[in-house]
Parts: C-alpha cells; sequence; structure tokens
C-alpha cells in the first residue's frame, strides 16, 4: 500500500512561500515588481527548488496564479543562488530568462517554451562559461527573430513584423557543454555548423531534426555515450556514421510508427552492426520499426501492409548476441517476439508502464498510446503494480494538460485504476493527486469524452468526504459542465448525480457557499429544459433531488428556490408527470424544507398550492409523511387560522373529490396539530358546503371514528376539537345506504 507520510517542512514552506510570495520572500515595487527583502539570503537548493516547484505550480495546479515578475526575485547572485532549473511550456518568456542571467546556471532544461524568441539565445550566452546541460526541446521559436519588413512603420498593418530566422548564432564559448537536445526545432537550423565549436559532447538529442548528411557526429567519437535520434528519416549514410560513435551507451532511432514518409527500413544487417559495433551499447531503442530480413523492400513493403511479420528464425540469434549485456531494450509497437530485461514494448504490464516512464516528457504520441494498453490492462485483466501506474498516469496528465489523446486516455484509465478492487492499496495522499489532475483535466480540456472519463473517475471517490479539501473547486466545475444546451445526456446525468452527492451530508455553511455559485439557479434550468421536452428522466429526478438536499436548513438557497420560480415548475412537474412517484418524493421533500422557513411560508399560501394537497394525486398520496411536513410548516405561521378562513369559499368547489383517504391520513397525525387542523378544517368546508355528496362519503370511508379520536387527543388543539366536532353534527343526519358520489 502506497505511503501516507506527510509532506517534508521544506515542500510545505516551499508551497506556502510560492502561494503568499509578497508576503514572505518579497515585496512588491510600484504595485507591479517584485523584490527579494533586502535581508533575504537563499542557498542554490532553496532557489532551485521555488523555480522548479513554481513552475510545477503554474503548469498543473489550475488555482494558482502566476507572477509576472517572479523570476525578477532571483535577478541577485549575491542574495540568490540559482544552478539546476527546469523550466516548460508557455510560463517561460524572454525577460524571465533575461532576469536570471547574472546567475551561473549548470543545468537549464526549457521544454516546450515556445514564447522564446532569439532574444533568449543571447541570454544563453550569458550562462555559457558554467553550463553543463541544456535542452532546448519545442523552442520551435527560439531561432527566430522578429524584424519589420522593409523597415516599414505603417501603423495601419495588422502584423507589422515577420519572423527571420537567426543563423549566425552557435555554441561558441559553451566550453563545459556536455548534455545537448534540440529535438523538435526546425528543420531550417544549421545544426552541423550550430554544434561545430562544442568539443567534448557526452550525449546529444536531435529529435524530429532532418540532416542528409550526419558526417559532424564523428567529431564526438571518443566522448558521445547517448545520442537520440527520434523520428529522424535515417539512410545507410546516417548508419555507417552511427557505428563509428563506439563509446555509445545508449542509442535511439526510434520513431512514431503513424508517420509514413520513412524510407529507411531496418534490418538484421543494421541490427547486427550495432551488436559488433557498438560494443559499450547498454540500452537500444528501436520503438515504431518494421523488422525485416535481408530482403527486397518493396516486396516487404507490401507485406508490412497489414500484417505483423515476426522474424523468429534470426531474432532468437540476435537475442543471443545482445545477451544480458544490453539491460533496457526500447521496442514499443516492434514487431518482434522476444524476452529481455527492461523492455519497454507493448507485451505485457511491465514493458507498457516501462514505456509510459521512458516517454512520457517528450513523446506525448507514444505515451498517450502506452496508456491505452495500460487502460486495456486495467479493464480486461488484474494490474499488478498499480501504484506504479498510477503515479506514471498522473504524471503524463501534468505533464501534457493540454495534449487531448492522452488526456482521453489518461482520465479513462484513472476510472479503472481508481475503482473499488484497487481501493485498499492506495493512500489517501494519493487519491487526492489522482482528484487534482482530474480536475485539472475538466478545467483545460472541454471536450465530451474527457469530461465524461472525468466525472465517472470521480464517481470511484467516497463523497463528499475524499472531495472536500476541492470542495469549491469541483462544485464549480460540474456547474459550468451542467450548461442546459450541453446535448450529451451521460454526462449531464453524471455530473448531477455528482452534484447530489457533494451536497449531502455537508454543513450548512458548504450548502450555502454552493448555492451562491449558481446551484440552486442551474437545478431549475436543467428541470426548465426537461419539462419543455416533456422528459422525465434521471436528469430531472436527480436535480429535484439535489434541490432537496442544497436547501435542507439553508434559508437562502430556500428563497432562492422561490425567487427562480420554483414553485412553478414544482406545479408543472406535477401537471405533466403524474404518475412519476420518485420524482413527487423529491419535490415534496424540497418543499418542506421551504416551508420550515418562517419567513417563507406566506410564499406557499396559495389556493393553487395548497390545492395540490386536497386533489387526489397518486404520487403525493404515496408520501404522506412528506405532504404532511409541508402542511404543518405552513400552518405554523401566525396568522394561519385566518388564511385557512380566506380559503372557505374556493374549497371543494374547483375539485371533485373521489375519496378522502389524502385528508384522512393526516387526522391521527398528533404530532403535527396543525396538519391535523388543516385536514378537519377541510373535511368540515366540503360536508358544509356539498353536504349531500361528501357526508356520505366521510361516513364510508371511515372518517368518523378518526374525528372522535381527535376529540379524545390531549395534543389536539381546541379550535380543532370543535370543528371535529361540526363535521360529526353535519353526517349525523345521512346514512351509509343514501350516499351519492356520482357527482
Amino acid at each position: 500500500m502506497a505511503s501516507d507520510t506527510p509532506e517534508s517542512l521544506m515542500a510545505l514552506c516551499t508551497d506556502f512561500c510560492l502561494r503568499n510570495l509578497d508576503g514572505t520572500l518579497g515585496y512588491l515595487l510600484d504595485k507591479e515588481t517584485l523584490r527579494l527583502h533586502p535581508d533575504i539570503f537563499l542557498p542554490s537548493e532553496i532557489c532551485d527548488r521555488l523555480v522548479n516547484e513554481y513552475v510545477e505550480l503554474v503548469n498543473a495546479a489550475c488555482n494558482f496564479e502566476p507572477h509576472e515578475s517572479f523570476f525578477s526575485l532571483f535577478s541577485d547572485p549575491r542574495s540568490t543562488r540559482l544552478t539546476r532549473i527546469h523550466l516548460r511550456e508557455d510560463l517561460v518568456q524572454d525577460q524571465d530568462l533575461e532576469a536570471i542571467r547574472k546567475q551561473d546556471l549548470v543545468e537549464l532544461y526549457l521544454t516546450n517554451c515556445e514564447k522564446l524568441s532569439a532574444k533568449s539565445l543571447q541570454t544563453l550566452r550569458s550562462f555559457s562559461h558554467t553550463l553543463v546541460s541544456l535542452s532546448l526541446f519545442g523552442c520551435t521559436n527560439i531561432f527566430y527573430e522578429e524584424e519589420n519588413p522593409g523597415g516599414c512603420e505603417d501603423e495601419y498593418l495588422v502584423n507589422p513584423t515577420c519572423q527571420v530566422l537567426v543563423k549566425d548564432f552557435t555554441f561558441e564559448g559553451f566550453s563545459r557543454l556536455r548534455f545537448l537536445n534540440l529535438g523538435r526545432m526546425i528543420d531550417w537550423v544549421p545544426v552541423e555548423s550550430l554544434l561545430r565549436p562544442l568539443n567534448s559532447l557526452a550525449a546529444l538529442d536531435l529529435s524530429g531534426i532532418q540532416t542528409s548528411d550526419a558526417a559532424f557526429l564523428t567529431q564526438w567519437k571518443d566522448s558521445l555515450v547517448s545520442l537520440v535520434l527520434y523520428n529522424m528519416d535515417l539512410s545507410d549514410d546516417h548508419i555507417r556514421v552511427i557505428v563509428q560513435l563506439h563509446k555509445l551507451r545508449h542509442l535511439d532511432i526510434s520513431r512514431d510508427r503513424l508517420s509514413s514518409y520513412y524510407k529507411f527500413k531496418l534490418t538484421r544487417e543494421v541490427l547486427s552492426l550495432f551488436v559488433q559495433k557498438l560494443g559499450n551499447l547498454m540500452s537500444l531503442d528501436i520503438s515504431g520499426h518494421m523488422i525485416l530480413e535481408n530482403c527486397s523492400i518493396s516486396k516487404m513493403e507490401e507485406e508490412a501492409g497489414q500484417t505483423r511479420w515476426e522474424g523468429r528464425s534470426w531474432i532468437l540469434g540476435l537475442e543471443t548476441e545482445l545477451g544480458s549485456g544490453l539491460p533496457a531494450l526500447g521496442l514499443f509497437w516492434v514487431v518482434l517476439s522476444m524476452s529481455h530485461p527492461q523492455v519497454s514494448g507493448d507485451k505485457n504490464e511491465e514493458q507498457v508502464l516501462n514505456a509510459i516512464e521512458a516517454y512520457t516528457e517528450h513523446r506525448p504520441e507514444i505515451t498517450s498510446r502506452a496508456i491505452n494498453l495500460l487502460f486495456d490492462i486495467a479493464r480486461i485483466e488484474r494490474c499488478n503494480q498499480l501504484l506504479r501506474a498510477l503515479k506514471l498516469v498522473i504524471t503524463a496528465l501534468k505533464c501534457h494538460k493540454y495534449d487531448r489523446n492522452i488526456q482521453v486516455t489518461g482520465s479513462a484509465a484513472l476510472f479503472y485504476l481508481t475503482n473499488s478492487e484497487y481501493r485498499s492499496e492506495q493512500s489517501v495522499k494519493l487519491r487526492r493527486q489522482v482528484i487534482q489532475v482530474v480536475l485539472n483535466g475538466m478545467e483545460s480540456y472541454q471536450e465530451v469524452t474527457v469530461q465524461r472519463n472525468c466525472c465517472l473517475t470521480l464517481c470511484n471517490f467516497s463523497i463528499p468526504e475524499e472531495l472536500e479539501f476541492q470542495y469549491r473547486r469541483v462544485n464549480e466545475l460540474l456547474l459550468s459542465i451542467l450548461n442546459p444546451t450541453r446535448q450529451d445526456e451521460s454526462i449531464q446525468r453524471i455530473a448531477v448525480h455528482l452534484c447530489n452527492a457533494l451536497v449531502c451530508q455537508v454543513d450548512n455553511d458548504h450548502k450555502e457557499a454552493v448555492g451562491k455559485m449558481g446551484f440552486v439557479v442551474t437545478m431549475l434550468k436543467l428541470i426548465q429544459k426537461k419539462l419543455l421536452d416533456k422528459i422525465c428522466d434521471q436528469v430531472m429526478e436527480f436535480s429535484w433531488s439535489a434541490l432537496w438536499n442544497i436547501t435542507d436548513e439553508t434559508p437562502d438557497n430556500c428563497e432562492m428556490f422561490l425567487n427562480f420560480n420554483g414553485m412553478k415548475l414544482f406545479l408543472d412537474c406535477l401537471k405533466e408527470f403524474p404518475e412519476k412517484q420518485e420524482l413527487h418524493r423529491n419535490m415534496l421533500g424540497l418543499l418542506g424544507n421551504v416551508a420550515e422557513v418562517k419567513e417563507l411560508r406566506p410564499q406557499l399560501m396559495t389556493s393553487q398550492f395548497i390545492s395540490v394537497f386536497r386533489a387526489k394525486r397518486d404520487g403525493i398520496e404515496r408520501f404522506p409523511n412528506n405532504a404532511c411536513g409541508v402542511l404543518s410548516h405552513i400552518m405554523r405561521w401566525r396568522n394561519a387560522c385566518a388564511a385557512i378562513q380566506s380559503w372557505t369559499s374556493t374549497l371543494g368547489r374547483n375539485h371533485n373529490y373521489r375519496s378522502f383517504e389524502p385528508i384522512l391520513r393526516l387526522l391521527p397525525q398528533g404530532i403535527s396539530p396543525v396538519s391535523q387542523h388543516w385536514a378537519t378544517w377541510a373535511l368540515y368546508n366540503l360536508v358544509s358546503v356539498y353536504p349531500d355528496k361528501y357526508c356520505p362519503l366521510l361516513i364510508k370511508e371511515g372518517g368518523l371514528p378518526l374525528l372522535r379520536d381527535i376529540i379524545k387527543m390531549a395534543t389536539a388543539r381546541q379550535e380543532t376539537k370543535e370543528m371535529a366536532r361540526k363535521v360529526i353534527e353535519h353526517c349525523s343526519n345521512f346514512k351509509e345506504e343514501n350516499m351519492d358520489t356520482s357527482r
């Protein structure tokens, strides 16, 4: 089981400081620019952590607001020291790197920082004397600068500047640089001249860069230990160069199998060359390749269109050659069959998890496919490495918040990895991490499949207990989903169910807060839409149930219900869906909450509403406690007796009572004397106005014994007893056999 070890003091302090920058580390200069307090001096361990955690919060925590001048806190190396920082996405701009240009950085990772321009290339020169590791992966605009076309200053031009490729920048002066990642750079960057000044490269990543001549790589044949050429369209010339790099310990020539323009085909001869020439090789990634025998390419290309061919006759020999000297092998989507330590592939759970771990940061296209395989494993079989799987999926979802494929496959995998079968193995901390990435996905990606997967995953948690630490946020997200114009009924149904669960068994402060977010109004809009469509489904019933829960002991929400036409919707739903018992139960429960609020009771004292309880309605008759509760509360207000008398002239004239059963059920309710009084008053009016019809009916249905019991009942009000006597007196002249109920 995962550990629930509390966060370290360092982690807690870092998080607090970053969320309260101007109250802890710095102060605002001119109400805009952050400045470090003059009496603060921070070592590199703390500064690196502050920056890296800040980037994590900005990219993963949607409730964290970045500060435009954050990096200015680290502008002076006399009070702050930065050495190893990892920056990513659009968070980083040219001015941010400029702010820390005086720092002696040893390690700088810039990943997918597309807002960086050629201005940052000049800033990089400031770090040239100290940098050992540099990654510019996905910084596609860093070799571009803006230039005014022809010196034109026309203010009417929509875009008066254009981007010009910078070709004169090189890594001259970066004497200590050993690790360089230029993955996913644009094709026109002159890689050879750019890298020529680097004398002792140990690791180079040229993922996605196309170069027809790779001979320049041989200048590092005595130093290069890691080479990544992912998605490079190789040729025989490339292979001849690669096998000269005899110091290589890691080689990656993998590719995205969906790319159709690759001409190079991997054969036995090529693999044999790697084995023979690269004696130090410890890790080889050939993912995405179709392994071919030494036969004509055209013939094999034709066969490879639909089939998965396994060259077992020689793969077994290659396996023997590789032996135990190659502990890491990347075979994701490779068409071969072999057993090997630390294999990343698609054959079993271990390989799939290895693939997710290896490819998450820089290869989302492969990561999404690997997570999809994990989804199938968790859905069909049993995941044997649950904690590792969960952590890897969480990392992938954080890293690629705006990647649709990863968000879809990741959220689907989380649904199966968090179900009840695995619950006992998961710590509170881990389950909270799942909830946070699910909410991040709902916030960042407004797409039907992602929203549905995320809502379903939330259903695997104890609600509201496990969601209470993100209570406001999850309610806001669900309410934004419950847009009546949304056509996807399944998402509406799940979201309403979650909303209902969230407002059940929470304190009144939570309910009032959610009410102010628009919860009551949103539910009423859903009900109104269903009513217009004449549909009573789970969304309709859950919406009324949610309103019942959120109005419990919360007068503000009850008032909101009335103010936004709730009573009309109640009456219209009763009329439109007279046979829906569950719907009636939820609606009556809600009105019971409204009736508990003394100040709101007068708004319920309308003949149209009270007639609901006089009419024969199967739904209401089946829930006498709910109906009785509503009535008893209504009747408690100060002028109840006067109000009752005011209805006398109308009661019974618009209704044809075929049975007194709903009213007679209220007579024995000694615990609710006001309901008892109303029932007696109703009978008195009916037998007084229409004695020929209703006296016999009352006698037949056994009403007189119930009225006599009221007279003897100690808890009954005196006015009620007097009215009961009058009813009995009215009926005394009639006999049961003369009853006429035809009118």
